[in-house]
């Protein structure tokens, strides 16, 4: 079975995680700018992250086998804030950027009308730059947050065949269809989907289109959702080809939109801007393991004695 997670934080996440995901099939994601778990105070700490996004992260899923893109953009529940708007201002230089597939997340939080004009903005530079969108559906009020959505993008210079309408589920799943915006749904473990209604939308509206992600991040979350979609799909009489068409084919299809899309490995090499990810001094073999004290780390005084 072969994995393209087209929604994952893996900034936020372990190499164990990257080795796991490797070893469920996972050979591409995408990885969208999202927020922190706190609030940026400039938009300095944007393009840091940015910055990240296109170097260090692609290097660290490299080390596991794995293709690393990016979407770049303001996201909405940072819309809110005066000290990160002006990131805007910036986004036009970074969304040049081979690695970037697309604008994204951006959408809606709270609905307020500071995210109604990052939306638009946002949908606009998608639409400069010849990229398609990654759109964030409220967590609240879900069908009313789709409906401004959808308004937004007919509004909108982008066609809605070039926009992800992500964090779908049962009460919001028709209408996305119908406007033509391709599906998103995010799988977790306690919130949002699990495979199972994963698996019923899947039979009442069918593999066209439809893009299952992990959206796995700092929070209660599990990178290896999508396989397990798969898996349950096996299980519950889809073919193989249903399986590789939403875990696969669709999410290259979408986001080769962008005509960046790159799914060869590359950034292998072992440092990156001088950076490993090991730690200490690999182990010889053929030597005994150290004692206290004869490691790279200094040895550790028991309470005792100290």
């Amino acid at each position: 079975m072969r994995i393209f997670d087209p929604h994952i934080h893996m900034t936020s996440r372990t190499t164990d995680d990257y080795e796991a995901m490797y070893a469920a099939g996972v050979r591409a994601v995408v990885e969208p700018s999202f927020w922190l778990g706190q609030p940026r105070t400039s938009p300095a700490s944007f393009l840091d992250y940015f910055d990240s996004l296109l170097g260090w992260e692609p290097f660290r899923a490299a080390q596991y086998g794995i293709a690393h893109h990016c979407t770049l953009a303001l996201n909405p529940k940072e819309a809110n804030d005066p000290r990160c708007v002006p990131v805007l201002d910036a986004l036009p230089r970074y969304l040049v950027k081979d690695n970037v597939v697309a604008v994204g997340e951006i959408g809606y939080d709270s609905m307020t009308p500071a995210e109604d004009t990052a939306l638009a903005a946002q949908l606009q530079l998608a639409a400069d730059h010849g990229l398609p969108a990654l759109v964030h559906t409220p967590h609240r009020d879900k069908l009313a947050g789709l409906r401004r959505t959808l308004d937004a993008v007919r509004e909108s210079a982008l066609p809605p065949e070039r926009v992800l309408v992500d964090h779908l589920n049962e009460t919001t799943v028709k209408e996305a269809k119908d406007s033509g915006c391709w599906l998103g749904f995010s799988v977790y473990p306690d919130t949002k989907m699990d495979e199972e209604r994963m698996i019923a939308i899947l039979r009442a509206y069918g593999t066209e289109q439809v893009l299952v992600n992990s959206a796995a991040d700092w929070g209660k979350s599990d990178p290896l959702k999508t396989r397990k979609v798969g898996d349950l799909m096996l299980a519950e009489g889809f073919g193989e080809d249903d399986v590789d068409q939403v875990l696969w084919r669709n999410p290259v299809a979408f986001y080769g939109l962008s005509g960046r899309l790159n799914l060869g490995v590359t950034g292998t090499e072992a440092t990156h801007e001088g950076n490993s990810i090991l730690r200490g001094v690999p182990k010889d073999p053929h030597e005994p393991d150290p004692g206290p004290g004869d490691g790279d780390e200094p040895a550790r005084v028991p309470a005792a004695e100290a």
